[in-house]
Parts: C-alpha cells; sequence; structure tokens
C-alpha cells in the first residue's frame, strides 16, 4: 500500500546488521584481552569504523526515505488529479455619493444668493431649485413672492405651506438648502481694497476695514455705517466711530458682521 515500506524493511535489516557486527566487533576484543592478545587494529579504529558504518546506515535510510518521497511529486506538465479551486473576483463597490443638501437647522438664516431646493408633494410643477434674489425674495408658481433672507428653513416652509392651502388641501412642503452663497460681506468706499470678503476673515467692523486696507487719507473716519437686511425686507443702519474705537472708546461699536452686511466708509 505505502511504496516506501520496502525501505523501511531494508533499512531495519542494514541497521540490525551493523548493531550485530559492533557486537561482535567488541567480544573479540574483550577475549583477546583475556588471552594477553591484541586485536588487529586499535579499539579506537574499530569503534569508529562501526561508527562509520553506522552513519552510512543513517544516510542510506535517508536516500531511500527522500527518493520513495519524491516518487509520489506528479513530474511537471503531469495532470493532477485535484479538482480546481474556483476564484471569485469581488466587484469593486462604488460608494454613495454625499448629498450636497443641507438638513434642517433651526439656527440657520437663509440668504441672499443661497440656492433652495422647494419640493411639494406630489406637485412636480411647483417642486424646483430657486436662487434667493438680492432682495432676498423668491417667488413661486400660486404663491407668489415670498420673503426667504433672515428666514430658517422650516419657516419658510410655513409660509409657502400657507400661500398654497388655497389651492392644495393639506400641502407638504420641504426646503432644503442647496447651496450657501451667503457668508460674504461687502465693503465700500474710502478703502483701499473695496470688495466682497468672507466672514470667516473678518468677523467684525474693525476686521473687514483691516482686510480692506484700513480707511484711506480722505476718509471720514468718524462716520463709517454698517447697512443691514432686516428679516422684514427693510434696511437697518449702524453706526461707527473709527477714530473713537482706536483711542479705547466706544469698544462696543465693534459688532459682528452678518451675512450680506456692507460696511461703507465714506
Amino acid at each position: 500500500m505505502y511504496p516506501y515500506h520496502f525501505s523501511l524493511v531494508s533499512q531495519t535489516q542494514v541497521l540490525t546488521q551493523i548493531s550485530d557486527k559492533e557486537s561482535q566487533v567488541g567480544g573479540q576484543e574483550r577475549f583477546a584481552r583475556r588471552q594477553g592478545k591484541p586485536l588487529q587494529g586499535s579499539s579506537s579504529e574499530v569503534i569508529l569504523k562501526s561508527n562509520t558504518d553506522h552513519s552510512m546506515g543513517l544516510g542510506f535510510l535517508l536516500i531511500v526515505l527522500s527518493g520513495s518521497l519524491l516518487a509520489q511529486v506528479p513530474a511537471a506538465g503531469q495532470a493532477s488529479n485535484k479538482l480546481p479551486v474556483a476564484t471569485i473576483a469581488a466587484s469593486p463597490v462604488r460608494p454613495l455619493a454625499p448629498s450636497d443638501s443641507k438638513p434642517h437647522d433651526d439656527s440657520f438664516l437663509i440668504g441672499n444668493d443661497d440656492v433652495l431646493a422647494i419640493n411639494v408633494w406630489k406637485e412636480p410643477d411647483l417642486t424646483r431649485s430657486i436662487q434667493v434674489r438680492s432682495d432676498g425674495k423668491i417667488s413661486l408658481p400660486l404663491v407668489g413672492e415670498v420673503q426667504a433672507t433672515g428666514r430658517t428653513p422650516v419657516q419658510l416652509e410655513q409660509d409657502i405651506a400657507t400661500k398654497l392651502r388655497i389651492y392644495i388641501t393639506k400641502p407638504e412642503v420641504t426646503v432644503m438648502v442647496e447651496k450657501i452663497n451667503s457668508d460674504k460681506f461687502n465693503i465700500l468706499g474710502q478703502v483701499a481694497k473695496p470688495g466682497s470678503y468672507s466672514l470667516a476673515l473678518a468677523p467684525t467692523v474693525m476686521d473687514a476695514i483691516a482686510i480692506a486696507g484700513g480707511p484711506g487719507d480722505f476718509a471720514k473716519q468718524k462716520a463709517i455705517y454698517i447697512l443691514r437686511q432686516n428679516p422684514d425686507g427693510g434696511q437697518s443702519r449702524i453706526a461707527f466711530n473709527y477714530r473713537d474705537f482706536i483711542k479705547g472708546k466706544n469698544l462696543h461699536q465693534n459688532i459682528k458682521l452678518e451675512p450680506h452686511d456692507t460696511v461703507v466708509v465714506p
């Protein structure tokens, strides 16, 4: 059954013969000593020869075993009886694209130029994306103009739904902010670099004046003011005395700017 069975039996016979030979040599040496006759060849030579024969026997066993085991390995090109293992390539998983729309946030106020996604359930003609105008309003079919700037998305939903109830029973309105364009302010007049800037760079009035290069030589530093849009569509004017502030007076006037504030340096 096993291809190396004969080799093991043969090696056992070899080792037995070597052991018998060692015993025979040892007996001859003891007999010669009792008779006062030296054995041909020294004791160390006999033992060395015996060990050498034993090592040769072990080497023969290793050679026989190696040859027997190698005979079981199929040669190159020889067909194997093993069944091929099926491999399945994993298909790449495409990640879901994140939405650009902003979820409801009661603290977020819609500003001019923001882009809104307005959805009215089961009313595709009223569902659309619309940008808030510079006057802070949007216009929709059946609804007309609605104030958007200064309102939260939830408040705007309620305003639109109220006006739609004349035409639709229980309208369901959703307002999402698709893109925020209202996080900027403007600075005009006697400054080195007038223009539009991000609130992240200049959150206060003094920051705004500094980022614009400071007031010019002919600027009326005591008459600077901020124009701010009100939720009702009106506009407020807030005074700022630059000369007093740099002297350490009326520091409370360095207010935080809001989206679409306009700083005017006359």
